[in-house]
């Protein structure tokens, strides 16, 4: 019989029916654990694992024996058909991520799209989710957001990818390494401007850490520290209402500075996205300045 503990006491986990059980664990605290979600882990034929390692962990904190497989990006193709067919023979599998809810930023979309084409049963165990908690602790507006995963690694990737979202009217939300955040803030301003946002850092952990303030303000108090460790989840608020009215002088300033260290075409384009303006305005700024 399927088993799991809670401190001393041992309860027995029902059958599941044949299917792929999509479910959430802890984000970082165990304790934040379902009911439903152990005695899923206990009665599934099979658990398939981002890293077992890290699974194992919570499967020995409640007392849980059960055969884990690993399942991540850098075997998903190959593996997946064999999964299909073991869920088609009437077996059951619980997806589980190393932290929240499986399929944000991670491979197993491609398995639920599988078992959804062959009429597969899949179902969802809710929980714990690193995206809404940092919702939640930021003190921006909740009523509407927009998820952008893991955002790119290179500068101008970086860059570019968050300006496509500068005119969305909802709170923008991204993970993010700690060895990139403070590269990433830089990277904030430069194509969203002055904005207010919150840093979420291993949330529900020992050391969670939740800093508030706009990106330059949370830029000056990370880069001065030696390092910067664990994970990190980032909230954006959403542009404002009203258009920022910008002096002439500022402008001028601004473009003076870009064109130190760039050509002409390059420095109107920062200008440009810095402001709001149209690259072709501030590149006729520099003609006549020539």
């Amino acid at each position: 019989m399927a088993e799991y503990f809670i401190g001393p006491n041992r309860f027995e986990a029902p059958s599941l029916e044949a299917g792929l059980y999509v479910t959430a664990t802890p984000i970082g605290n165990l304790g934040d654990v379902t009911i439903r979600t152990l005695a899923t882990l206990a009665a599934a034929d099979y658990i398939l694992c981002e890293d077992t390692r890290v699974t194992s962990r919570l499967l020995e904190r409640f007392g849980i024996r059960n055969t884990m497989k690993p399942y991540h990006e850098h075997n998903a193709e190959k593996v997946r058909p064999a999964i299909i067919a073991a869920l088609q023979e009437g077996k059951s599998f619980a997806l589980v991520s190393d932290a929240g809810v499986p399929l944000v930023s991670d491979p197993g979309f491609r398995l639920v799209q599988a078992c959804i084409a062959e009429n597969v049963m899949v179902t969802g165990l809710p929980g714990a989710s690193a995206v809404l908690t940092a919702l939640a602790l930021s003190g921006l507006p909740t009523d509407t957001f927009t998820f952008l995963g893991f955002l790119p690694q290179k500068h101008k990737a970086r860059v570019d990818q968050l300006t496509k979202f500068k005119f969305v009217p909802s709170t923008l939300i991204a993970f993010e390494s700690p060895h990139r955040i403070v590269d990433a803030l830089r990277d904030i301003t430069e194509a969203l401007g002055e904005r207010q946002m919150a840093m979420a850092r291993e949330l529900t952990k020992l050391h969670e850490e939740v800093l508030r303030g706009t990106a330059q303000e949370i830029h000056a108090i990370l880069s001065a520290r030696e390092s910067v460790k664990g994970e990190i989840c980032i909230v954006i608020a959403p542009p404002q209402d009203e258009p920022i009215i910008v002096e002439n002088d500022e402008i001028e300033n601004s473009i003076t500075e870009a064109l130190k260290e760039n050509a002409s075409s390059k420095a109107a384009n920062i200008v440009a996205k810095k402001y709001d303006l149209k690259k072709e305005d501030i590149y006729a700024r520099i003609l006549k300045r020539k």
